[in-house]
């Protein structure tokens, strides 16, 4: 069974509660630990890399943090998992020259039609999706409650 790595999980839910909380402000990293439970040790690390390749900008200062580079819209959770892939320093076994004939010509393939297939329906998730999902589920955005509507 495929399994998402711990890395992952916590990426895309940090980038999600940056999304979903942020109400165009940046978001700072102790806000996420605090609302996702995720240990700094990741977060800083994926956060960094984030920024690196324009999924998120960092902003410097009392009040800075994170915000989303682009558009809700225009991140996909293909995306985010293309960036913590990267970051991973495990090797891919489909590309291990070492393997049988059957598994090079038979499995090897079905695998990795299986892995474009789920990257597909990644790419076809955005943010504004899962932002979506989550004010439907009824979870409160703290952005919202930030709003001021004084005249």
């Amino acid at each position: 069974m495929m399994r998402i790595s711990k890395k992952l999980l916590f990426a895309i839910e940090a980038v999600l509660d940056i999304a979903y909380h942020s109400g165009g402000d940046p978001v700072q990293s102790s806000a996420i630990t605090r609302r996702q439970k995720i240990p700094k040790r990741y977060l800083e690390q994926v956060l960094q890399h984030l920024v690196r390749t324009g999924i998120l900008t960092g902003v410097r200062g009392v009040r800075g943090g994170y915000r989303l580079a682009r558009e809700r819209r225009r991140i996909s959770l293909g995306d985010i998992t293309r960036v913590v892939r990267a970051m991973e320093t495990s090797p891919d076994p489909l590309q291990d020259a070492a393997g049988s004939e059957l598994g090079h010509q038979i499995l090897r393939p079905i695998w990795a039609d299986l892995i474009e297939e789920t990257m597909a329906r990644l790419d076809a998730i955005t943010l504004e999706d899962l932002c979506n999902r989550s004010n439907a589920a009824g979870i409160a955005s703290e952005a919202v409650e930030r709003v001021d509507f004084s005249i």
